[in-house]
């Protein structure tokens, strides 16, 4: 398929690349330079990325950036054509993916919401998991695509229902590493082993696939981003947005977001986010470490 990829960042990079690996003709195009994928053509602009393509692929920082890739200066909606489909992996406000899809399809134009979750590790091994907003029509004819790049997709309902999901994902996976950030620093601050608690909590009820995938990143002390704090801290406000819409309390999300503002004030918008660990820590005058 010929496929338009708009945004080279931790994921969307290696998305594109799996692309071209699995033998489609991809067009890439990043904001700023440099970000060339072996196997793809690079363009100037996102019209110019978009021009012939079949499929147009984004997977930008948030709402603003999508909206002024589709329709800014230079953007997509310059090289419309009738059957074309524009997915979004980005993270953004539902309603917005609402009114993004309604302008383009006056264009006879499908639009499909698919962000995704999983890592960077799971972006460079094709192991994503999408979640769909969207036709089921648009979505059949995209499922090469996403088995180039996934290894499960999962429907939510029609546009906007895949963002909505998203958000709610981050949701829990924002207030489970909260709990077990605190949780590790009251225990190190008690005199318990950090590696000591990580065994017991993954041989009990406590345990997550959040815990066994950011465990051995806190042991290591390892908080090279392979999800920025900057952007959990935007999905967060994404979610809390999205439930004053729709008139919805999200009490400890509220709490949770004030660490954020925190962190991203000590400057550490661009770690990981496990990274608010280390205000825990800061804050009890301990350091959650292992004996061994």
């Amino acid at each position: 398929m010929r496929v338009a990829f708009l945004g080279l960042g931790i994921m969307g990079r290696p998305m594109a690349a799996n692309l071209a690996k699995a033998g489609h003709e991809v067009t890439v195009w990043n904001r700023s330079p440099g970000k060339d994928v072996e196997g793809a053509r690079t363009a100037a602009t996102p019209a110019e990325a978009a021009q012939g393509a079949e499929v147009v692929w984004m997977c930008v920082s948030d709402t603003q950036a999508v909206e002024n890739v589709l329709f800014g200066e230079n953007g997509v909606e310059n090289s419309l054509t009738p059957g074309m489909t524009i997915v979004d992996s980005s993270t953004i406000a539902p309603s917005a993916t609402v009114k993004f899809a309604e302008r383009v399809r006056d264009r006879g134009v499908h639009y499909v919401d698919a962000p995704i979750t999983g890592s960077k590790v799971a972006a460079e091994g094709g192991t994503l998991i999408f979640m769909i907003g969207g036709e089921e029509a648009a979505i059949e004819g995209l499922k090469p695509l996403f088995a180039a790049m996934g290894k499960k997709i999962c429907r939510m309902g029609d546009t906007g229902k895949g963002h909505a999901a998203k958000l709610a994902m981050n949701l829990q996976i924002a207030l489970i590493y909260e709990g077990f950030a605190e949780g590790l620093t009251l225990a190190a601050k008690l005199g318990v082993d950090a590696a000591d608690l990580i065994s017991l909590i993954n041989a009990t009820m406590v345990r997550s696939g959040v815990v066994e995938y950011k465990a051995p990143f806190v042991l290591k002390r390892d908080f090279t981003p392979n999800f920025p704090l900057r952007l959990m801290h935007k999905d967060i406000r994404l979610a809390l947005d999205a439930a004053k819409e729709a008139r919805v309390k999200l009490p400890g999300l509220e709490t949770v977001e004030e660490i954020y503002d925190l962190a991203m004030e000590e400057g550490q918008q661009d770690l990981d986010y496990a990274a608010t660990l280390t205000l825990l820590e800061k804050w009890a005058g301990v350091e959650v470490k292992s004996a061994t």
